[in-house]
């Protein structure tokens, strides 16, 4: 069991604090903390706060996912997904929304937006080479095995 750490900011008392919805929950639900409505228009990205700060451990990321429910219900998503809050960071937790489906889509406070699950993650070390190893796939990519 990983714990995390989770701040409420200021006057986001009334938020929930994520947590798994289920036993074998792989990720907690993070809510929507606006002061007042947001419109999502069709083909609108916006910035919606979660009103938690939270310190990840080392060794880890905060992976910021869409709710399969709104993608497949009105074609809301995370733009950047996924989102990615890392272990040294510790501001507010904000969450990139954007309306790929056809009606305008209102978030209230409260609201589910997304889904944040833990990743165990691997420092890295670049070597910097003069050539690469060969491989049977070689540099084939973007659909060269058919569709």
């Amino acid at each position: 069991m990983v714990k995390i750490q989770v701040y409420s900011v200021p006057g986001c008392s009334d938020i929930p604090v994520p947590r798994p919805a289920t036993t074998h929950s792989a990720g907690v639900d993070l809510r929507a903390a606006v002061e007042r409505e947001v419109t999502v228009e069709p083909g609108g990205t916006v910035l919606i706060p979660a009103g938690i700060k939270v310190a990840i451990p080392r060794g880890y990321e905060w992976q910021i996912r869409p709710r399969s429910g709104l993608a497949l219900k009105h074609g809301i998503t995370v733009l950047n997904s996924p989102g990615t809050i890392d272990s040294d960071y510790r501001g507010p937790v904000g969450v990139i929304l954007i309306n790929h489906g056809t009606r305008s889509f209102t978030v209230r406070r409260g609201d589910r937006i997304a889904q944040a699950v833990l990743a165990r993650v691997e420092s890295v070390e670049m070597e910097v080479v003069t050539d690469l190893s060969e491989t049977e796939r070689g540099e084939g990519g973007f659909g060269h095995t058919g569709i």
